[in-house]
């Protein structure tokens, strides 16, 4: 099982806190992000390439493997000022 965590108005755009995916895990962030939008294709204009992600809370990238049993957090780049 991967736990998806959604994170500040990722989670209010998407209505979802996060899931977990029972099935084989996808090989890397980018195709756990692929998957995501097969099954929920409205999620597109939210799951867009300028968000952050992080595996077992851990910065990640596109190619960062994921396992069965990871955390996958995605959230949008964050400021300050």
């Amino acid at each position: 099982m991967i736990r998806v965590r959604f994170f500040a108005r990722l989670r209010e755009a998407l209505d979802c806190e996060g899931l977990d995916l029972r099935l084989p895990p996808p090989s890397s962030v980018a195709a756990l992000r692929r998957h995501l939008l097969q099954e929920h294709p409205h999620w597109a204009a939210h799951l867009d390439g300028r968000l952050l992600c992080a595996v077992n809370q851990e910065m990640a990238h596109a190619q960062t493997p994921v396992h069965d049993g990871d955390e996958v957090a995605f959230f949008p780049p964050v400021t300050g000022g």
